[in-house]
């Protein structure tokens, strides 16, 4: 499939992608867990959530902006933590970091910022020096990935022997050396240097070293909702890791409103998984979100045009998230609510 002119819509930036990374380096972005069930699912549950728009408001100025922990940003649109930004451009994160700068928003800078291990190493002191370091650095907030207490089976990795580049963040810091025969260099490293003990008291040990925020990544569920609120943390983000854990886990969209019940307003959750349109972050702030963040949007832009890129993918959500709030009759992000959406159950229930 060759694409003639410029694109039209985030997801024709993926073929664009397609054809300007070497196989390896597409598969591993494109990929997911085993059989891809969540990935194709992360996606598709948004189609089957549909619209209740509201006539006859005043939707001649739409503000697209929001708030999060205490910073207003231009949309409710975020980029979320992704790995080894080098492989698809040689600006890597620097380029995408300028593009979120850009599009005056909020990027999440993967720990190792040049490899898929974004979680908590065996070594608490390598931990402490990341966080010492991102304080000192002026960064505003610390997310926590905790849904990978070991690698997912990511397949076409595997097949590929994937390779893992230089780990600029933990340089010096912990060992990158792998010798793996069977299976791909990244799933060697990373099990090597993701902690399987990683467990709730730990948030305990993260607070006490930082006085920054502490947002957790990966909740599924309304038990661990309520139990990350327990613990003190500062937001919530409904994840699966992109489907790249653990594969048959819902799709975020479809567990969001669950989490966001489960929370109660103590703390702002966020929708990480599946977002390609405008239309897309209008239904999860409508369930319940705060916002939304975008990871291979971003790299499918990287990859195709850089910083400009990345800048066009942002601009295509913000713009497709505007007209869809024009024609829902909702001004702002705050008039967007519950029942401006209809979700399948809704649905099957009202055919009961």
């Amino acid at each position: 499939m060759i694409m003639e002119g410029e694109p039209v819509n985030v997801n024709e930036f993926q073929e664009l992608a397609r054809q300007a990374l070497p196989k390896m380096y597409y598969d591993f972005f494109s990929g997911g867990a085993e059989d891809q069930y969540t990935l194709k699912e992360n996606v598709e549950a948004f189609r089957r959530i549909t619209f209740r728009p509201r006539i006859l408001v005043d939707v001649s100025r739409i503000n697209l902006s929001t708030t999060v922990l205490g910073y207003k940003i231009s949309a409710p649109i975020m980029v979320a933590p992704s790995a080894m930004h080098k492989l698809a451009h040689p600006e890597g994160e620097i380029a995408t970091a300028r593009a979120a700068a850009a599009s005056n928003t909020i990027m999440v800078l993967s720990t190792v910022s040049s490899c898929t291990i974004e979680e908590v190493y065996k070594n608490r002191d390598v931990t402490a020096q990341l966080v010492q370091r991102a304080e000192r650095n002026g960064y505003k907030a610390i997310v926590l990935t905790v849904d990978a207490p070991m690698l997912g089976r990511r397949e076409a990795d595997i097949k590929n022997k994937m390779i893992v580049p230089p780990l600029k963040n933990i340089e010096g810091l912990v060992s990158t050396e792998v010798d793996n025969d069977e299976g791909s260099i990244l799933e060697g490293f990373a099990n090597g240097a993701l902690d399987a003990s990683l467990c709730w008291r730990d948030i305990g040990w993260l607070r006490s070293i930082t006085n920054l925020p502490i947002l957790i990544k990966g909740v599924l569920t309304r038990e661990d909702a309520i139990k990350a609120t327990e613990v003190g943390v500062a937001g919530i983000i409904v994840s699966n890791h992109g489907a790249r854990q653990l594969d048959y886990t819902p799709a975020t969209i479809t567990v969001l409103e669950e989490v966001v019940h489960a929370v109660g307003g103590k703390v702002p959750v966020f929708l990480d998984g599946g977002v390609r349109r405008g239309t897309d972050v209008f239904k999860a702030l409508a369930l319940g979100a705060q916002a939304i963040l975008i990871g291979r949007p971003v790299v499918y832009g990287l990859a195709a045009k850089g910083e400009y890129g990345v800048r066009k993918v942002i601009h295509m959500l913000k713009d497709e998230l505007e007209l869809t709030m024009a024609l829902s009759g909702c001004p702002s992000v705050k008039d967007i609510t519950r029942s401006h959406v209809r979700t399948e159950h809704e649905k099957m229930h009202s055919m009961l």
